[in-house]
């Protein structure tokens, strides 16, 4: 019984030095960041790429005779074009 304790108490010993020396070292490199730092979201507006909106067009189908020689009116339709990214060098 007094070897469990011994192991409980080494290993509650090593827990704390651990994370005492995890908290000592996180105080190290906030100090020795960069005091003029920009926020990620400063770029955002400044981005090379964006999303072009869809949009509908109309597309004339011009007329045609099929295989049996029957004549089909020409017609319009409506086609959607999808939204997609659009990127500037």
């Amino acid at each position: 019984m007094a070897e469990g304790f011994k192991r409980v108490l080494a290993l509650g010993a090593a827990t704390v030095a651990l994370a005492g020396g995890a908290v000592l070292s996180s105080v190290g490199v906030a100090s020795a960041a960069p005091v003029h730092h920009p926020a990620p979201a400063h770029h955002v507006s400044h981005s090379r790429c964006h999303e072009a909106k869809g949009y509908w067009t109309r597309t004339w189908h011009p007329a045609y005779r099929d295989h049996h020689g029957r004549r089909h009116a020409g017609y319009w339709t409506r086609t959607w074009h999808k939204p997609r990214l659009v990127c500037v060098r």
